[in-house]
């Protein structure tokens, strides 16, 4: 069967480089917005607990709803395509970019932001020079989380006519080929692990 996949890339080649792009494209801009949108979120909500943990609850809550179930969601509003496909994955990438980010502010001590404050810091230097240095290590692991987590949601975008490789695998199911299914769903792993495995090395490399 996976030899019948490669094949069928063999033979199709721009079909299937073009879905890969679609798929790439549509994960990159997802984690690039929510990266954006939550680290600044997180940064405006670390002088409040009580509005970080509502803000941690309600990210919290959007990860108990399926993937499946945001992209529906998106097909009213924003009709069907790339951007409403975007929009629903930025949904995905949120919680662990901005619940790490809230973590890894949060937790830095309290003598190190003492003394940064004895040292005549305004709140914003604290932040920039003190606050995310300290905590890039969670952030980066939020964003690392986020970014699988978005390769693998991309998968479902086909059914509101995002594109990306889930395409092969809906088109698989639908006339029950197998070979084209694979030509979908091994690509989508083989980049997740991909993603997991190099980030992996670069935190590790950033932060040895």
């Amino acid at each position: 069967m996976l030899l019948d996949a490669a094949q069928w890339i063999g033979a199709h080649p721009a079909e299937f480089l073009g879905a890969l792009w679609r798929h790439l494209l549509m994960s990159g801009a997802a984690l690039g917005i929510g990266i954006v949108v939550a680290l600044p979120l997180a940064i405006v909500l670390l002088p409040s607990r009580r509005a970080a943990g509502l803000a941690v609850g309600g990210v919290n809550a959007l990860r108990t709803i399926p993937s499946l179930a945001i992209l529906a969601a998106c097909l009213p509003l924003l009709g069907i395509g790339l951007a409403p496909s975007i929009v629903a994955l930025v949904v995905l990438a949120l919680p662990p970019i901005l619940i790490n980010s809230l973590i890894g502010l949060r937790e830095i001590e309290p003598d190190v932001i003492d003394a940064a404050v004895g040292m005549g810091m305004t709140r914003g230097q604290i932040v920039r020079r003190v606050r995310l240095p300290l905590a890039a290590r969670a952030i980066f692991g939020g964003i690392r989380n986020a970014a699988v987590q978005v390769i693998s949601g991309a998968t479902l975008a086909s059914f509101i006519g995002g594109g990306g490789l889930g395409d092969f695998i809906t088109a698989g199911i639908a006339i029950m080929d197998l070979p084209r299914l694979l030509v979908g769903a091994v690509p989508i792993a083989l980049l997740a692990i991909g993603v997991e495995l190099g980030m992996g090395a670069l935190e590790r490399a950033l932060f040895a």
